[in-house]
């Protein structure tokens, strides 16, 4: 069974989904950067063993992530797992788990990489908006793809209306995503895209807002 490490900052609900989608894998260990992540607490109601590794207590990134990624290969993981993780990690890390590290983002990529998706997504007027499950590498929010969900922006949105409707989508996909990986799955072809293994093809187009009939 394949083994995963998730990593989080915060409150942890799309860990919280992972573990409570009771998927064939182990969850290894989920580590923070912070004592005070509530996440912390979630995972061990759920039986998922815990770690910190305080960003706080290192002279600078670098020496951060040396630690943070001997704290993850202490549990062999097959798959780190991204999941509200708020530090930007250095090439050296990323390229040390090339291809078997994902991230959630809530835009639909390569649309509003970066901070404040959601504010910026009304801004622009777009008609769609939602979230994108990808491999992470060196460029901030610019791996590959591996599966997206859409939301409609409705007449009257807020930031907050908005947000909270991506991430009931990110809830979905991003279980499904791991689950993928965990399956053998999941290609990284050579043009840097991704191809899931019998995947249901559909024609089926959605349009947003949906035509009068």
């Amino acid at each position: 069974m394949k083994k995963i490490v998730i990593l989080i900052s915060g409150r942890g609900s799309n860990m919280q989904a992972i573990l409570e989608a009771r998927l064939p894998l182990t969850v290894a260990a989920v580590i923070s950067n912070d004592a005070a992540a509530g996440g912390l607490a979630t995972a061990q109601k759920h039986g998922a063993p815990t770690q910190i590794v305080d960003h706080r207590a290192f002279a600078d990134r670098a020496a951060f992530d040396k630690a943070l990624a001997a704290a993850i290969d202490a549990y062999s993981p097959d798959l780190v797992v991204l999941a509200g993780f708020m530090r930007i990690l250095t090439a050296e890390f990323v390229e040390h788990y090339r291809g078997r590290i994902l991230n959630i983002h809530p835009s639909l990529l390569p649309s509003f990489t970066g901070l404040h998706t959601h504010r910026r997504a009304l801004e622009a007027g777009v008609k769609a908006h939602g979230c994108s499950v990808h491999f992470v590498t060196p460029e901030l929010d610019h791996g590959p793809i591996v599966a997206q969900a859409v939301v409609p922006v409705l007449e009257g949105d807020t930031e907050d209306r908005l947000a909270a409707r991506v991430l009931e989508q990110e809830h979905r996909i991003y279980p499904q995503a791991v689950e993928w990986f965990c399956a053998g799955r999941l290609t990284i072809t050579p043009q840097g895209t991704v191809v899931l293994e019998n995947a249901r093809a559909t024609a089926g187009a959605l349009v947003v807002p949906a035509p009068e009939r």
